[in-house]
């Protein structure tokens, strides 16, 4: 376990330590403009990548597509959504210091509880510790939840509370994902899978795929090293606690009772559920100003708190 651990989570380590101890000294603008280059150009081409890479074929290669999991992914994503409003509105009326009252604040409380890191760190993972039966089911999870989640759900999110004092925000809303670059590059790649392109262009777009992971945790460093206010830090446990705990459980409960799935199926749902909170969120939240601080505290205690859970989802479910 400490081996693979150790793996999953050397680019990790390495890319976030160099923004925190080297990049800090860059201007401000730096980090801004990584993140709308990630949101604009270089995540839109890490999806263009990834559609090509025939993954329909080794899903079915892994004993066919599981289309449940697609299912279980967007249940997820909903009830993570459900709960967050409601730990939001909680928050709102316990808090004496009116921080909840900013949108900004609000749109990446809920960000931080819904959106979870399943590309990077879970497909980083799941092989090591998922049986190879229950695998695609952790691929579909994951190609779900990039497509769905981070640029349909993330991006309704983000539009929404950057946009609360607009007219006409619900249509802002729509603009907002139909407008995603990411989705269109992902669909493009799709459809044009089995269209042939010269060696040297296919190579570059597979090898990018390593340099728009770094670019993601090089700005969370960045933006860890820029926190101000330690107080990012205190706000950040709540959507934390629901985005590797009470969302995990939740589906482990639906996924038994009202599915029936197996063990092995079952503590795939929960591991891609509970990953740390996703940098995609970090990337929304610098396209559409919302807190930055919030969304890097929560990345940094999620994935902390994820470690600690790990051991014990594979002591129960596996």
């Amino acid at each position: 376990m400490t081996e693979t651990l150790l793996h999953a989570y050397t680019p990790l380590i390495l890319w976030t330590s160099l923004g925190l101890f080297v990049f800090r000294f860059f201007p401000q603008w730096f980090s801004q403009l990584l993140g709308r280059g990630l949101y604009w150009v270089g995540i839109p081409l890490e999806l263009l990548a990834l559609s090509r890479q025939n993954n329909l074929n080794q899903l079915s290669n892994a004993g066919g597509f599981p289309f449940l999991a697609s299912v279980v992914t967007v249940a997820a994503l909903i009830l993570s959504s459900i709960v967050a409003i409601l730990a939001l509105w909680i928050c709102q009326h316990l808090d004496n210091s009116q921080v909840w009252e900013e949108p900004a604040n609000r749109g990446s409380f809920v960000l931080a509880s819904v959106l979870g890191n399943t590309g990077f760190v879970g497909l980083a993972i799941a092989p090591y510790v998922v049986k190879a039966d229950a695998i695609s089911w952790a691929l579909v999870y994951s190609l779900t939840h990039s497509v769905i989640g981070t640029y349909g759900f993330g991006v309704a999110i983000a539009s929404y509370f950057s946009h609360t004092e607009a007219p006409n925000r619900w249509l802002k809303q729509l603009q907002a994902i139909v407008s995603v670059p990411s989705l269109w590059a992902f669909f493009l790649g799709y459809l044009t899978r089995q269209v042939p392109l010269p060696e040297i262009v296919e190579s570059s777009l597979q090898g990018f795929i390593g340099v728009i992971i770094a670019c993601a945790f090089l700005l969370t460093g960045i933006r860890l090293s820029q926190l101000q206010r330690w107080k990012s830090l205190q706000l950040s446990f709540v959507p934390v606690l629901l985005k590797v705990a009470l969302t995990p459980l939740l589906i482990a409960l639906c996924t038994n009772f009202c599915l029936g799935l197996s063990d092995e199926r079952r503590f795939a749902m929960v591991l891609m559920s509970g990953m740390p909170c996703a940098f995609g969120g970090l990337i929304l939240a610098e396209e559409y100003n919302l807190n930055r601080d919030l969304i890097t505290s929560s990345i940094f205690v999620s994935i902390v708190l994820f470690l600690l859970a790990l051991p014990l989802w594979i002591v129960m479910f596996n």
